[in-house]
């Protein structure tokens, strides 16, 4: 992979760091902000699931977060855009799909058909 795309990579993940953090950061101002009394029972269910719901995203984000740092010490590292199982590199399209992929599409279809007849 030539510098240029390295760069480009390092871009994306960049950014899409910095929206998760500051998407965090407005999860947590709005849950310390909101000391609503509800008067209905419905309305207060309603928002305890919104809550419970964004709570959900923000985990998924907060795994996402750990692996974006983890392609950017790839990046680093001059690992990024190497599958991990068979060591090939990894297509830019498939990259630009999921830029913290650590596996070619070959290696990830084998494993999720491999997953499938084991059935995890």
């Amino acid at each position: 992979m030539d510098p240029k795309d390295i760069e480009y990579f390092r871009g994306v993940l960049n950014q899409s760091l910095d929206e998760i953090l500051q998407q965090g950061q407005a999860t947590l101002e709005d849950m310390t902000d909101t000391n609503e009394v509800y008067a209905d029972p419905a309305d207060r269910a309603t928002a305890e699931s919104d809550r419970a719901f964004t709570l959900r995203l923000r985990d998924r984000e907060r795994k996402l977060i750990k692996k974006i740092q983890q392609a950017l010490k790839r990046i680093e590292d001059g690992e990024f855009g190497i599958c991990a199982e068979c060591g090939e590199e990894i297509g830019i399209a498939r990259l630009k799909a999921r830029p913290v992929t650590t596996q070619c599409i070959n290696c990830k279809s084998k494993q999720e058909d491999d997953e499938r007849v084991r059935g995890d």
